[in-house]
């Protein structure tokens, strides 16, 4: 049993602890080019919080971490199977009903370690941060955490080389041997500006990609998945403990 894993922990060791951190993973359930489960997202987002939280249990943060939310917004990705979405009302009211019992129960501090790119909970967070002005909301996008270009070589933001190098260390039983790999490539918008980080629209995945990938995976390997685990976990993990301490009556240097 891991003390900080609610899913694994019990009444007997929680009655007469102090909680300061609830981490909530949230995932999605979505095809991750041909050779990746659907679950990537979620097994990434199991391992990556519930690593950090022991680093960060070991030095003494009290922190637990809440069952993985399994379904993300997928809102561009209607007409491929079985990509389940979950509307952003939908993920405000989950929220809002979790915020509510850690409200209640004296927990007000809150990180969700987002896992999906399509996941964006930062308006949700200012909403509900006015109904519970107790409440330190915070999120964070774990594959943002590192310079990607010092663990990776090539690009991508979908099942690519990151992640799978990631589920090749995580969950190596769950990929396809490489002679099924798709290739990842990426139709861009024929208006170029949609490239740049100051103007966005949704990406229509199947006309995007044909094999739902974006970005080669080809140089993946376990072994850089090893190395970036150990380090986005150690960062994370630190910041838990951060935050875990922090006194929210006093948040801020002079």
């Amino acid at each position: 049993m891991r003390p900080y894993i609610l899913a694994e922990t019990n009444w007997k060791h929680l009655k007469d602890e102090k909680i300061e951190l609830a981490v909530l993973p949230w995932g999605a359930t979505e095809a991750h080019n041909y050779h990746l489960p659907y679950a990537t997202d979620n097994i990434e987002a199991d391992h990556i919080g519930a690593e950090a939280a022991r680093i960060a249990w070991e030095k003494g943060a009290k922190v637990v971490v809440l069952p993985t939310i399994p379904f993300g917004v997928n809102t561009g990705q209607s007409d491929i199977y079985l990509d389940i979405n979950l509307n952003p009302s939908t993920q405000l009211a989950i929220l809002r009903d979790i915020i509510t019992v850690l409200n209640r129960q004296g927990i007000y501090k809150l990180l969700i370690l987002n896992s999906h790119g399509g996941n964006d909970f930062k308006s949700m967070l200012r909403e509900l941060g006015l109904e519970f002005p107790k409440m330190f909301l915070s999120t964070s996008n774990w594959f943002q955490a590192m310079e990607r270009e010092k663990y990776f070589e090539l690009p991508g933001d979908h099942a690519e080389e990151m992640e799978t190098s990631l589920i090749l260390h995580l969950a190596p039983h769950l990929v396809l041997k490489r002679d099924h790999w798709g290739d990842g490539r990426e139709k861009k918008h024929k208006v170029a500006a949609f490239s740049e980080s100051w103007l966005w629209t949704e990406r229509k995945w199947s006309s995007v990609t044909e094999d739902t990938g974006v970005g080669d995976p080809k140089l993946a390997s376990k072994e850089k998945g090893d190395r970036f685990f150990e380090a986005v976990t150690q960062k994370i993990g630190r910041v838990l403990v951060e935050i875990s301490s922090l006194d929210l009556n006093d948040s801020y240097t002079p």
